[in-house]
């Protein structure tokens, strides 16, 4: 690839980045919501059914789901169905702790994703970072603490939770990049959508349903609209451009929680939050900008190939 392609391709990713960041964070409050009256697995299974209907509408009408363009069939194979089990895993953690947790503060720790993935990206995929971004992976790191404060008078034991929601969740994305790049990516949202899906459905038989009123249902659909949108722009992300380049993005979220957090609910954090809070942001644009550096040389370099 071309340093103008890969250029192109990190463009298309960051987008699509800050569009599915956005949708879940959306999505999330709408389930935050209806958790005040509502258990959990009645919620994940209720809003998995809305996704599901709305996925498989939208793949029929793309002609993947009937004709002689059908293609469901692989939502089976073995790589969606470990993607799609890290999700599940990731979605079940993740919304255990946001019930018990300030918005802005579990989309918090939720951003340590990128540091994650930037380690996990050293393991799996053999990419190589300098000196520097192991220094900004530790800042970053010191931020999550300070988000998290194991030791403060704040401290909630779901930040835990939360934070291991956060490893699956860079597990996921990783795992996006094994699949084949030929299978569409609304089909992975769908086999992701079953997976989370089916896990509300084991949980709900441990939980009593509890009535649902229009406005509880109508947010649900909401929500499931808002969540299939976040898993295809992510799986997009995910597979564009260099995976360094595009996850820091995942802070553009950050943004509308902590909005959303203070509109709905009155959320402000903390003073060490915030500086958790400012400390991942920072590890998040330096990666982001000594990545645009370096493309920018590339892009130097090919235009005076003679030098």
């Amino acid at each position: 690839m071309t340093a103008s392609a890969r250029t192109l391709a990190n463009r298309r990713g960051i987008i699509a980045m800050i569009g599915a960041m956005t949708s879940f964070v959306i999505n999330d409050a709408f389930v935050k919501y209806a958790s005040a009256s509502l258990p959990l697995g009645q919620i994940i299974v209720i809003r998995g059914v809305f996704a599901i209907a709305f996925l498989l509408g939208a793949a029929w009408w793309m002609g993947l789901a009937s004709g002689p363009g059908a293609r469901l069939k692989e939502v089976a194979e073995r790589p969606v169905v470990i993607r799609s089990l890290l999700d599940a895993i990731a979605t079940f953690t993740f919304l255990t702790a946001l019930f018990h947790l300030p918005l802005a503060n579990a989309t918090a720790i939720n951003m340590a994703a990128p540091l994650c993935i930037t380690l996990l990206s050293v393991l799996w995929l053999g990419e190589r970072i300098g000196p520097m971004r192991w220094a900004v992976i530790a800042v970053g790191f010191i931020g999550v603490i300070f988000i998290v404060q194991p030791r403060g008078e704040g401290f909630n034991g779901y930040s835990l939770v939360c934070l291991l929601s956060t490893f699956f969740v860079a597990c996921r994305d990783l795992y996006t990049r094994r699949i084949n790049p030929g299978t569409p990516s609304i089909l992975i949202t769908i086999g992701t959508a079953i997976a989370v899906t089916a896990t509300g459905v084991g949980l709900s038989l441990f939980q009593e349903w509890k009535p649902i009123s229009a406005w509880q249902l109508g947010m649900l659909g909401a929500a499931s609209v808002f969540l299939s949108c976040g898993y295809t722009l992510l799986i997009r992300a995910m597979r564009s451009g260099e995976v360094s380049v595009v996850v820091p993005f995942r802070y553009s979220g950050l943004l509308a929680a902590l909005t959303i957090g203070f509109a709905v609910w009155g959320e402000i954090p903390n003073a060490l939050a915030w500086i958790g809070i400012a400390l991942l942001v920072s590890a998040g644009l330096y990666m982001v900008l000594s990545g645009r550096s370096k493309h920018a040389k590339a892009l130097m370099a090919e235009a005076r190939p003679g030098d």
